[in-house]
C-alpha cells in the first residue's frame, strides 16, 4: 500500500503536537512546513486541512493555521458525543456479528494481551474498535464515528504513551466488551464501551492538564 505524502505529513504533525514539541498558538506554515517534509505546498495545505477538522488546528485571521489550545469542556463533549455513538454501534455489534466476526475479536483481544509496545497497541486498539463498528452493520452512525475518531485518535494514543497503567486498563476492559458481545448482553455490551471510552476520556483529561502546566509563561506585554 502506498502511504500518501499528506497522511504521513498529517501524522507526523499529531505525534509532534501530543508530545508537546508543538505548543497552542504555534504557527504551521505551509512553506517552512513543506520544505521540511520535502513535498510541495499541495500536500502540506491538505494535512494542515485535517489537522483542523480533527480540532487540533484553526484557522486566524489572515487564514494561516495555528496549533489549537483544547479547551477542557471541548475534549468532555467530544469523548461524551463518542462514548454515545460508540456505545450504540457496540450495542447493535452485540446482536448483529457473526460468530466468525466474534471469534476475531477475541483474536484481537488475545493479540492486545501479548503486547506490551503503546504504539503496537494503539493499532490493535484501532483494530477492536473497527471491529465493532464494523459487526454494528449500521453505516449511519458509523459514518459519524469516524469523524469523531479522527478527532479522538490523538487522544487515544497518546492514553498509552503516557500513562503507564492505561495499557492494563485498557486490555482487561476489550476483554470484557468482548466477552459482553461474545455472550449476546446487549445492555452490558452498552455499559461496557461507555466506561471504556470514560476511562479514555480522563486520562485523557489529564494529559491536557498537563500540557497547560507546562507551556511556557508569556512575559507581560
Amino acid at each position: 500500500m502506498i502511504i500518501r505524502a499528506a497522511d504521513c505529513i498529517f501524522e507526523s504533525l499529531i505525534e509532534t503536537i501530543m508530545v508537546g514539541e508543538l505548543a497552542a498558538g504555534e504557527p504551521l506554515v505551509e512553506k517552512p512546513l513543506a520544505d521540511k517534509f520535502g513535498v510541495s505546498r499541495t500536500p502540506v495545505r491538505e494535512a494542515l486541512h485535517r489537522l483542523a477538522q480533527a480540532g487540533l488546528a484553526e484557522r486566524g485571521s489572515r487564514r494561516a493555521y495555528f496549533v489549537r489550545e483544547m479547551a477542557p469542556e471541548d475534549l468532555s463533549e467530544l469523548f461524551e458525543a463518542t462514548g454515545e455513538i460508540e456505545s450504540a454501534l457496540a450495542a447493535l455489534a452485540a446482536k448483529r456479528m457473526s460468530e466468525i466476526e466474534r471469534r476475531h475479536l477475541m483474536l484481537i483481544v488475545d493479540s492486545g494481551d501479548a503486547c506490551n509496545d503503546p504504539t503496537a497497541y494503539s493499532d490493535i486498539n484501532r483494530q477492536f474498535h473497527e471491529a465493532i463498528k464494523s459487526g454494528a452493520r449500521n453505516s449511519t452512525l458509523a459514518s459519524t464515528l469516524d469523524e469523531l475518531s479522527m478527532r479522538t485518535f490523538a487522544w487515544r494514543a497518546a492514553n498509552f504513551r503516557e500513562d503507564s497503567t492505561r495499557l492494563a486498563s485498557s486490555r482487561s476492559e476489550h476483554r470484557q466488551i468482548a466477552d459482553a458481545i461474545l455472550n449476546l448482553d446487549v445492555e452490558m455490551t452498552r455499559r461496557l464501551v461507555c466506561s471504556h471510552v470514560a476511562s479514555s476520556y480522563l486520562v485523557s483529561s489529564d494529559i491536557l492538564a498537563r500540557r497547560k502546566m507546562e507551556l511556557p509563561v508569556k512575559p507581560n506585554a
